[in-house]
């Protein structure tokens, strides 16, 4: 029988495994996250999970972006919706032209911060622990690109948005390549 790592207790495990388990462990914690942002009740917007429903209501511009305020991912950006709605916000509730117009002002952003090497991220709501939706602007790691769950399409008004999906896009020559299928999809980037 080979090596297979350090034993844990009774059950051998490799780092990858653990690392596994951990991430499907606490999926159904983080998926517990409770959007109670309403701007009319203040005390609501101080919440954690309500801080960047707290930033939309500041802005003027359908579209804007934050730098990710995370100490550890200090190469991020966040593309944001200015609407507010009850709720955790989802990225197939809006419509056709408001994610057209989303999906092309992050791409632009993205190619202003990182010319080719642009990739865009939308964790799914088990791991989201922001109600405002998001996504993440960063540069897209070498060597992530995958064949799984993958549709190439030619612009952002072709991008798919399954339901309660995470999804991460990249651009690939004159194309954008759409990965879906997963939750947790901001590790696709550089912190």
């Amino acid at each position: 029988m080979g090596h297979r790592g350090p034993a844990y207790g009774l059950f051998p495990m490799t780092l990858a495994q653990l690392t596994s388990f951990l991430l499907l462990a606490s999926a159904p914690a983080l998926a517990q996250t409770q959007c109670e942002c309403e701007p009319s009740r203040p005390e609501t917007m101080k919440l954690r999970q309500c801080s960047l429903c707290s930033e939309a209501e500041k802005q003027t511009s359908e579209i804007f972006f934050l730098k990710d305020i995370s100490p550890r991912k200090p190469n991020r950006w966040l593309a944001l919706p200015r609407r507010h709605r009850p709720g955790l916000h989802h990225l197939h509730e809006l419509s056709a032209s408001e994610r057209t117009r989303l999906f092309t002002a992050a791409i632009e952003k993205a190619k202003q911060l990182w010319g080719a090497d642009w990739g865009i991220a939308y964790n799914g709501p088990k791991v989201r622990t922001q109600c405002h939706l998001h996504l993440h602007i960063g540069k897209l790691l070498k060597g992530v690109e995958t064949d799984r769950a993958v549709v190439v399409v030619s612009s952002p008004a072709q991008i798919p948005v399954p339901p309660f999906q995470g999804l991460w896009l990249h651009g690939h020559g004159k194309h954008i390549h759409v990965h879906f299928n997963e939750q947790l999809t901001e590790t696709v980037l550089m912190r």
